[in-house]
């Protein structure tokens, strides 16, 4: 009897177990109110509007500055091209490092939804403030007379660059966290949410460049017809939306616990290894230090399977004998679980993977600089209506809006017939198509450039600071194509750095991805102050004079789509070597 009354207890308890996993989701989020979620009640597509949304709103506003910001460094504030630039791409590049903030503080403290929240807020008072600086005449500049046109004074600047980097800080908190706060919406334990989380991404980055399109088509041109008071004020208007969208979502999100400080954990393994160096890692990993519990001891995280790669590493969770004897196993600073160790494994893999975004992103920073600038010497009227230079980073925005849904809806099926992957292709074959695509982007501005100085050099006016009679339509191959780059590669890395990071370092990593950005905005900085200075000795003009008519724009790009093949190269050797994850 007591056994068959053993057994119909566990088979309830299993029905229960069964029945709970149905309801409920099964990895670990909970509601607003820290209680566990009902599937159909909360999360997947019902919750993704207002993220999209909020997205959406908040890339307009940044794009609505960032996309002809050089124009108005140029024009307004009246630098020169290489100065103005270089201070695009600094900002640019930054806008890309605060990430690395709101990742910490979401992963470690808040959580990614009060994250976002309070760094929105900072973000609002930032456009405010920049709005302010284009509109107050006493913030900017007077206009220029003939030739002179009057520097900004250090209070102007101060106020701008005061505004601007406010924007940089903001971005910082939402950047890292909206992505994986969206994607978080789908339990990675549900096949049929996990399906969906692919597609998440491809719609997420539709989103942020529906908000580009309409900020490099009507805010660029409100910006040079309008005036630039209202050309920034709309998007400090769309950028509260973007927080009412975001709060109004609240009752149907998910929210994962933050898991403590991903920085100190990994600060734990490097000092509990040391302190163990003397000690020898044991052959079989099932001896090493891990919680008996099922979950993990980070909290929202679940455990990762032992690797063999870095074994150093492992002596963080070799048990001593003074450990054994006491039972002591509280000191994270001495003792590390192999979750916790794999962690750091993990990032350690993913880094040359990181490190080749660089150099694409590099090569994208030049749609908001060199590109813009290229079409500034070149025909930009039809008729007699004039087309801004930076307006034409809407044929990049088009051809991301056109190769996403094809991505998703006819690629996809197809390489999933072929390859029988869940999602077609592999993050990495994904990755390693658009920086190949990115060499011939480059290519393409180079060869433009070629027959825009040909034609300088044939109408004499090599000389002259004026534009050139070909029409900037000639630019729309390398928008579309750097498009087509970015649908592959930024989407590619969304998917990556969010799948193979730890589940308690998500936003850490995703913060790591967007820290590519950064770094390729600074690379294209040094490159640019590098070249500048090269081919500037002797009195020459350079490469890019203020004057591109008597320079060598054609070089920079042949010399960035060589730095693009190169990096290509690389990425397809440390791709094949990449080893995913393995999560219990």
């Amino acid at each position: 009897m007591g056994t068959h009354e053993e057994e119909r207890l566990l088979l309830e308890e299993g029905l229960v177990e069964n029945e709970r996993s149905t309801l409920y989701t099964g990895d670990g989020s909970v509601d607003v109110k820290g209680n566990p979620v009902l599937k159909r009640n909360t999360g997947n597509w019902r919750a993704c509007p207002f993220i999209l949304g909020t997205e959406c709103c908040e890339r307009l506003a940044y794009y609505g500055i960032a996309t002809n910001l050089v124009s108005y460094l140029t024009k307004k504030l009246h630098e020169g091209n290489v100065s103005a630039a270089r201070n695009v791409t600094t900002w640019q590049g930054t806008c890309y490092l605060t990430p690395l903030i709101g990742a910490v503080l979401a992963d470690a403290y808040w959580g990614k939804y009060w994250t976002i929240a309070v760094f929105s807020t900072i973000y609002f008072i930032g456009m405010c403030t920049l709005t302010l600086s284009a509109s107050v005449p006493a913030f900017k500049p007077p206009e220029c007379v003939d030739s002179i046109c009057p520097s900004a004074t250090p209070a102007q600047y101060a106020v701008f660059f005061f505004g601007l980097y406010l924007i940089a800080l903001g971005t910082g908190g939402i950047k890292p966290c909206v992505s994986s706060f969206g994607a978080d919406q789908f339990d990675d334990t549900d096949p049929e949410e996990r399906v969906k989380k692919g597609s998440f991404f491809n719609w997420f980055y539709f989103s942020i460049n529906i908000g580009a399109f309409i900020s490099s088509s009507f805010i660029v041109w409100i910006q040079d017809n309008a005036g630039w008071g209202l050309g920034f004020g709309i998007p400090a208007a769309f950028m509260a939306i973007a927080i009412i969208s975001f709060f109004s979502g609240t009752p149907l999100y998910r929210f994962q616990k933050p898991g403590g400080s991903p920085i100190t954990r990994m600060c734990q393994v490097l000092a509990a290894s040391c302190h163990k160096w003397n000690l020898a890692a044991p052959s079989d990993s099932s001896l090493l230090y891990e919680t008996s519990d099922k979950g993990s001891a980070i909290e929202g995280s679940r455990k990762l399977l032992h690797t063999d790669e870095l074994k150093c590493l492992d002596k963080a969770a070799v048990i001593s004998e003074a450990e054994s004897k006491t039972g002591d196993f509280s000191n994270h600073w001495k003792l590390c679980t192999v979750t916790q160790i794999e962690e750091l494994k993990i990032l350690i893999r993913m880094f040359p993977i990181w490190a080749t975004g660089i150099v694409f992103s590099a090569v994208y920073a030049q749609m908001s600089t060199m590109f813009v600038e290229q079409g500034m010497v070149m025909d930009t009227t039809i008729g007699s209506f004039t087309i801004p230079a930076a307006s034409l980073s809407t044929f990049d925005v088009i051809s991301v809006i056109f190769w996403v849904p094809v991505y998703d809806k006819v690629l996809v099926p197809i390489a999933r017939k072929l390859t029988g992957k869940e999602r077609g292709f592999s993050e990495l074959q994904r990755m390693g198509i658009g920086l190949f695509i990115s060499v011939f982007c480059m290519a393409s501005a180079a060869v433009v450039e070629i027959k825009r100085l040909n034609l300088a050099r044939e109408l004499g006016l090599v000389d002259e600071d004026v534009a050139v009679p070909l029409s900037i339509f000639w630019q729309i191959p390398q928008y579309f194509l750097l498009g087509a780059a970015e649908v592959f590669t930024f989407i590619g890395q969304l998917e990556f750095f969010y799948d193979q990071s730890p589940d308690a370092m998500r936003s850490l990593c995703s913060a790591l991805s967007l820290l590519t950005n950064s770094l390729g905005n600074y690379l294209s900085s040094f490159i640019l102050t590098v070249v500048t200075s090269i081919t500037t000795r002797g009195g020459r003009p350079g490469w890019i004079p203020d004057n591109l008519n008597k320079g060598h724009l054609d070089y920079f790009f042949w010399l960035l789509a060589g730095l693009s093949f190169f990096n290509m190269v690389i990425y397809v050797f440390c791709a094949k070597i990449f080893k995913s994850k393995k999560a219990s």
